[in-house]
């Protein structure tokens, strides 16, 4: 009766349906795995930016890496800005997705450590971007700063080349080791992006505090392969139905009968 599954064309199709079916279940696993991590990730970063502030140097040292708890954390430091050996970060964007720099302002703590301060975006002056940028002075004289603490930047992480041969104070990625080579000074490890004191004016440009990433979709997502999954041997079954009631149909119809011509 369904003999014709042994036909070239059907195995194909038999097969191709078994082998869709545990792919697009291992797909809604995967999708399920991203939905845990980003929720997880969102709730790490919803609770570092809750926490109430503390000391930078309770969280992080001259030599030390920022670990994902330390991540967003509100940290405060008594001291005061050091632009004369500022730098500005580039290929940089604002909310709009225009392009500038980061403004990276070394601040020299009570102790004589100097923790880096990414102080904001500003606008890049021109195409060429080979000339050091008009960059607003920070508050003068001793201070106290609050921020979020970041982790050194990379290229794994972020993408971007670590460019030599760039133009004077330029940086391509925020690395406290580098700055620390270049500054000749124990520089605290990571960096801080600025909360306050807030610039005056309209630059540079604050930072803003980092959003959600959308696990929901992932989980929409992961219960879609699974209703995929389900539908291709409800799909097979169907197509083999119609198939044999095409064929049944077709060995049922009685031949048409022909008058014989006139003489």
């Amino acid at each position: 009766m369904y003999r014709f599954l042994l036909s070239r064309q059907w195995v194909i199709l038999t097969l191709l349906a078994v082998l869709l079916i545990p792919t697009m279940i291992w797909l809604g696993f995967w999708q399920m795995h991203r939905y845990e991590e980003r929720t997880a990730r969102n709730d790490l970063v919803a609770r570092a930016l809750e926490a109430a502030p503390v000391a930078a140097e309770s969280l992080t040292a001259p030599g030390e890496k920022i670990t994902t708890r330390e991540r967003y954390r509100t940290v405060t430091a008594k001291g005061r800005f050091d632009t004369d050996h500022e730098v500005v970060v580039r290929r940089r964007t604002d909310a709009d997705d225009n392009i500038g720099y980061h403004v990276l302002t070394p601040f020299v703590l009570d102790d004589g450590k100097v923790m880096l301060v990414n102080r904001g975006w500003i606008p890049a002056d021109g195409p060429s971007q080979t000339e050091y940028p008009d960059v607003p002075a920070p508050p003068r004289g001793e201070i106290t700063v609050t921020g979020r603490l970041m982790p050194d930047e990379t290229t794994e992480a972020s993408g971007i080349k670590d460019l030599e041969g760039l133009p004077d104070r330029q940086i391509m990625l925020i690395s406290s080791e580098q700055q620390a080579e270049r500054l000749g000074a124990p520089v605290l490890g990571g960096y801080v992006v600025l909360k306050t004191p807030e610039p005056k004016g309209d630059t540079p440009e604050p930072i803003g505090r980092p959003g959600n990433e959308n696990a929901a979709l992932n989980f929409a997502y992961a219960i879609q392969w699974w209703l995929f999954a389900a539908a291709v041997p409800v799909g097979w079954w169907f197509l083999v139905r119609r198939e044999q009631r095409d064929r049944e149909a077709a060995e049922n119809v009685e031949p048409t009968r022909t008058e014989p011509a006139a003489v």
